[in-house]
Formats: C-alpha cells, structure tokens, sequence
C-alpha cells in the first residue's frame, strides 16, 4: 500500500514538473537554437531536468564513478547496458553533450518525446532496413559536428539485469565516424523500476561507472564483430562484479 502511494505522489511530481520543463526547454531551444547548432545548452537544461526525479526520489541514489575519464572535449559514441528506464536519468549524470538513439515510439510519447524532439536525438525505426539507414546518417551527422552519440547496443532492457548479446550498430558507427568509444556500465538499475512495470518499491542505489576509452586506433583495423564482443565483455565484467 504505502509503494502503490509512493508510487502515485511520484507521478504527480512527475506531471507537474515535466510540465514546466517542457514549456522552458520550448523556451530554450528557441532563444539559443541561432547561436547554439548542436543545442549544448538544451542538453544541459534536459540534465536538470533529469535530474529532478534523481534528486526528488528519495528511493533512487545514483552515484557516477570514473567521470574523470571522460575527455570533454572529445567526441565519442558512448555504449552502455540497460536495465531500465532509470538508465536514461543516469545516463545525463555523465555531464558531457550527447545526443540519444532512441526508439521511433520514445518519440511519440509525452514529454519523452518532446524532449527527443526539441534536442534532435537520433530515431530509429526498429525492424526497417531505411530505418537503419537513415540513423546511421542521422549519427554520423552529429558526430562530424562534435556531439557524441549514446546507445544502449542490446536494443532493449535486460529482464535479468545480465548484460545481452551486443547488436554490432553502434560499433560500425564508430568505424564509419573514426571516433572512440566510451564504455559505461550501469549496475543495480533493474529492480529500482523493473522492465514492464512503473512502480517503486525499495531504496535503490544505481552505480554508473565510466570505463576506459577505447580509441579509434585500437580496432581500426579490427573487424566489427570481434570489436563488439570485446566491449559487451568489458562491460559485462563490471556489471557482475557489482
């Protein structure tokens, strides 16, 4: 009983809030999109925002390891597993630019979308070769321009919390780009809001742990394959261990 209310008060926080940063994220890319092409400063604003539901649920700790190995300055397509929609939250808890590839239906969602939309993430239409297509174009676009990318190669949430076989996308971008790639595992994510279900339960505390680049001369000669199994390893290893 005292999760299900838990879980309602969230909600409403959640609409209230949403509601105001939508309507000032509007504000912001249309004051700052002549001078601010890769839209830096509404990225920044969509990290406050998200970090709103960090900061207002007293359930969910997430702590950032290793930002430091983060090159500012670099562009990168940034790789993680997923668990859960927290993922997203402590995905801008990294506090470097990015823009997200997401699933076309993110994009029809309220707020959700808005947010993808006004910030030009990367849509991808699941099970359409154009679809494929059209995203690789669209990320590499951002790349050239200096913002890095970030995908969650399994395509999907783990319902185990056990990291899933890497689709091979992301790595052929980084090839195609000549970018490095910068591994981020994620732990202890999946109960805090489990795949399927949008109830809270539990204090949760979500490690976000920044790995070691991995630069474009290590596997520029290497074959994409090899290349994503090689970081779905790495980043599997830290996810057991904890």
């Amino acid at each position: 009983m005292i999760d299900r209310l838990f879980t309602f008060v969230f909600f409403i926080y959640f609409l209230i809030t949403a509601t105001i940063c939508a309507t000032i994220a509007g504000l912001v890319r249309l004051v700052t999109q002549p001078f601010d092409q890769r839209l830096i400063l509404l990225h920044k604003f969509a990290t406050f925002w998200s970090s709103l539901y960090i900061w207002g649920m007293p359930a969910w700790k997430v702590t950032v390891y290793d930002r430091e190995k983060i090159d500012q300055k670099a562009t990168y397509v940034i790789v993680s597993n997923h668990q859960s929609l927290i993922d997203i939250m402590a995905g801008y808890m990294l506090h470097t630019h990015f823009k997200w590839v997401a699933k076309a239906e993110l994009f029809r969602v309220p707020f959700v979308g808005w947010n993808l939309m006004l910030n030009r993430h990367v849509k991808i239409r699941r099970g359409d070769r154009q679809g494929i297509v059209d995203m690789m174009h669209d990320a590499t676009t951002h790349l050239e321009q200096g913002s890095s990318v970030f995908i969650f190669p399994e395509g999907t949430r783990s319902e185990t919390g056990e990291v899933q076989p890497f689709k091979s996308g992301a790595f052929t971008l980084a090839k195609r780009a000549k970018v490095p790639i910068l591994p981020v595992a994620i732990i202890g994510s999946k109960d805090a809001l489990p795949k399927g279900r949008l109830s809270i339960h539990g204090k949760h505390h979500i490690r976000v742990r920044v790995l070691d680049p991995v630069p474009y001369e290590s596997f520029a000669e290497q074959d994409v394959k090899t290349l994503t199994e090689r970081v779905q390893s790495t980043i599997a290893a830290v996810v057991r261990a904890g």
